[in-house]
């Protein structure tokens, strides 16, 4: 409910003060926010929960909905808790969505926008819990990968919500403690645009600079292999090599610094574990694993269907490719191919599979994607997804094939943000269920 607009009494020619309302906010949204009304249309709050009385900042203003934060709370709920990070809150860091909640809160509030895409996207009821995912003690200290952005004097910092707008920091209380001993907050780089911190589980430590355009970014001494990304001409190593070591299941991988892999140290292993239960792959079993990255899955995969079975990886990042090969060059029953999905399975003539693993970037699968991937009549897929709402949608989009979700496992892969991490596994019915 929503209380009365205020009357805007900014002097002629000055800039209009924000304008701020009284509401009981509701139900949870999709991206970290909480939904609310004003006038008959929807407003997205951030920095409240579900219930609160609260105070709010419209800092957004469309023809359908109002965004704003919530800058003072009047009634605040049984599941707030003051935020860890002093440079978490409104008009503050946007890397955090939920630092104002239990972490208990954080999950409940995850499954229910997992919960709600699913009947909303693809018309399906089910119970979801967010499980934790070891390795982040209290929510914290799980983010090996930052990205801070540098202002022209060469102080960095992280991005405020939906802006451009640098908050600088000394230390982020998210970031896993290998990326915090680099000291990179407290370095001076000047010329740089951005500079990402790596910490790798293999005990690596990379830093990745982007320079500002026409200018040499001046690099400080740190104890890392420091790299500097020059756009077209791709990534080399200034000191020290371009790769890290990641360890999963007594494995090792190499993964190029500046390429993909998953940020929280025990999603790799959560994640990898996920996909082998629930897809089931057996001796002699032909699998594909889509979107293949560095070869976590394909390694996994090729392990469990033996020399008898194979596995395919297909990606189309080149260095991704190389990463895997790589990784995969002791099971000769797994091999890569680059490519994007339905390009590469057509031109590979790959008709059927047993088991499909993917893992696509926020965006999904899509249509094209869906219905490729579907005609290889699998009995089983393994849809591995950050986003709640293209998982959902795509899922709608398989029924038709036949195909209907069997069980699904949520993570909070990402403590303190409004992300969560889902495996789902589809199922194929019986031929005649699908062609009658």
């Amino acid at each position: 409910m929503m209380d009365r607009m205020p009357t805007r009494t900014t002097p002629q020619g000055e800039k209009e003060a924000p304008v701020r309302v009284e509401m009981t906010v509701g139900a949870v949204a999709n991206g970290g926010w909480c939904v609310a009304r004003h006038e008959g249309r929807v407003v997205f709050v951030r920095h409240a929960l579900p219930g609160e009385r609260v105070i709010a900042e419209i800092t957004e203003e469309t023809a359908r909905f109002l965004r704003a934060d919530a800058v003072e709370i009047l009634e605040p709920s049984p599941d707030r808790v003051s935020p860890p990070c002093p440079f978490s809150g409104p008009g503050r860091c946007g890397g955090c969505d939920w630092q104002h909640a239990s972490l208990d809160a954080q999950r409940r509030l995850k499954a229910e926008v997992v919960a709600e895409q699913l009947h909303r996207l693809a018309g399906i009821d089910r119970k979801v819990v967010v499980e934790e995912v070891p390795g982040a003690p209290g929510g914290l200290g799980w983010r090996t990968r930052v990205q801070f952005a540098a202002d022209r004097d060469g102080s960095l910092g992280l991005r405020r919500h939906r802006s451009h707008e640098i908050e600088h920091v000394d230390h982020c209380p998210i970031a896993h403690p290998g990326v915090e001993e680099v000291g990179a907050e407290r370095r001076d780089w000047r010329g740089a645009a951005a500079v990402e911190v790596v910490a790798s589980s293999g005990g690596d430590r990379a830093v990745i600079v982007e320079p500002l355009p026409r200018r040499r970014a001046d690099l400080p001494d740190v104890d890392a292999s420091v790299l500097l990304d020059e756009g077209r001409r791709g990534t080399r190593a200034l000191s020290g090599r371009a790769s890290l070591v990641e360890q999963v299941a007594g494995r090792d991988f190499r993964v190029t610094a500046s390429g993909f892999w998953q940020v929280h140290p025990g999603a790799p292993a959560t994640l990898l574990g996920a996909v082998i239960e629930l897809g089931r792959p057996e001796p002699g079993e032909w699998a594909l694993d889509l979107y293949c990255g560095a070869g976590l899955f394909a390694a996994g995969l090729a392990e469990a269907v033996g020399p008898e079975g194979a596995v395919l990886g297909v990606e189309s990042e080149p260095q991704a490719v190389q990463d895997a090969r790589f990784n995969l060059r002791d099971l000769p029953q797994a091999s890569v191919e680059r490519g994007r999905v339905e390009e590469a399975l057509d031109r590979l003539d790959i008709e059927r599979a047993d088991l499909v693993v993917a893992d696509p970037p926020r965006a999904g699968l899509g249509r094209p994607v869906v219905d490729r991937v579907a005609a290889l009549e699998a009995s089983r897929i393994v849809y591995v997804s950050c986003d709640p709402a293209t998982l959902a949608r795509d899922i709608a989009w398989f029924a038709p094939h036949g195909y209907e979700l069997a069980d699904l496992r949520a993570y909070d892969q990402y403590p303190m943000t409004a992300h969560v991490e889902c495996v789902a596994l589809l199922v194929r019915s019986r031929a005649e269920d699908v062609t009658g």
